[in-house]
């Protein structure tokens, strides 16, 4: 087993967040989930959790498993090293959308490229991500890089045979006019999907999954519960976001894979669905995108 990163890449930043414990445990669930996309790799909170100590809090809650995603350079390597040293974890690698367009200034986008080209080469890699499009934070001076490095992670995606994860952000149209012109890998994950009930039923026709974090709770977000609602159940995935979108009520606070039960409380509350009915699906759904984590 390879050694466990111990230290954090970054930390989040407060940004006036008044209360930065993390919150307890909820009930554990009966029948055992993952954590389909978090960043582990972020440091939150007072307690500074160490990978262990995620899992672990996780493990106890009916946690199974996680898929730690990755957005530069650093945090891929970081996300494959936790990934082999743990066999809770499964690793995605990917240059974030926010990111490739400094990569590509610095020239470095191609070398960049290559990295998660060939950490997505190993075993425990089973996704890229998170790659796609961000219009919120980049303006149009950056998009070209984005819309390049987007189409060469799609292309990683197929070359290695795994899925991928989409990060979306207010660029709903440009994401799914660049999978269909550019073919879109066999498993393609909406991570954090933010569309509504007509770009799911969109989704759903071209067989991507949906991955719904802790955002569908949140007052205003009554457009991501109307997707969930028209989501075939074959093609819903449950995630955190760690250590963001924490749920409510508790917004504000550290996220982690231990709270993903809330979450899923809820949306089998919204779907009129047994928790366990739903959270064996969404588990079957889970291995089936990333396949076995033993």
């Amino acid at each position: 087993m390879a050694e466990t990163p111990e230290t954090s890449v970054r930390e989040r930043a407060t940004d006036g967040r008044k209360d930065l414990r993390y919150p307890p445990a909820p009930e554990p669930l009966a029948v055992p989930v993952y954590d389909n996309h978090c960043h582990l790799e972020i440091a939150d909170g007072e307690e500074g959790l160490s990978l262990a100590e995620q899992l672990d809090r996780a493990q106890a809650v009916g946690i199974a498993g996680v898929v730690q995603a990755s957005g530069d350079i650093e945090s891929s390597r970081w996300a494959v090293a936790a990934a082999e040293s743990d066999p809770r974890v499964l690793a995605a690698v990917a240059i974030h959308p926010n990111d490739a367009p400094a990569y590509a200034g610095a020239g470095r986008l191609d070398e960049a490229l290559a990295v998660i080209d060939e950490l997505a080469a190993r075993p425990r890699t089973r996704a890229i991500g998170e790659t796609g499009l961000d219009y919120f934070r980049t303006e149009e001076p950056g998009r070209a890089a984005q819309h390049a490095s987007f189409e060469a992670h799609i292309a990683l995606a197929k070359k290695h045979g795994i899925a991928m994860q989409i990060h979306d952000r207010d660029a709903h149209d440009d994401v799914l006019e660049t999978l269909t012109r550019v073919g879109a890998p066999e498993r393609t994950v909406f991570h954090c999907f933010s569309g509504d009930e007509a770009m799911a039923r969109v989704c759903a026709e071209a067989g991507y999954y949906l991955s719904f974090a802790g955002n569908v709770t949140f007052k205003n977000a009554q457009n991501l519960r109307d997707a969930l609602r028209v989501t075939p159940r074959e093609r819903i995935l449950v995630e955190t976001d760690a250590p963001f979108l924490t749920p409510t009520p508790l917004r504000g606070r550290p996220n982690a894979p231990y709270l993903i039960p809330l979450t899923l409380r809820f949306m089998a509350a919204e779907l009129g669905l047994d928790v366990g009915e739903l959270g064996a699906t969404i588990a079957a759904n889970t291995l089936e995108v990333y396949g076995s984590f033993a």
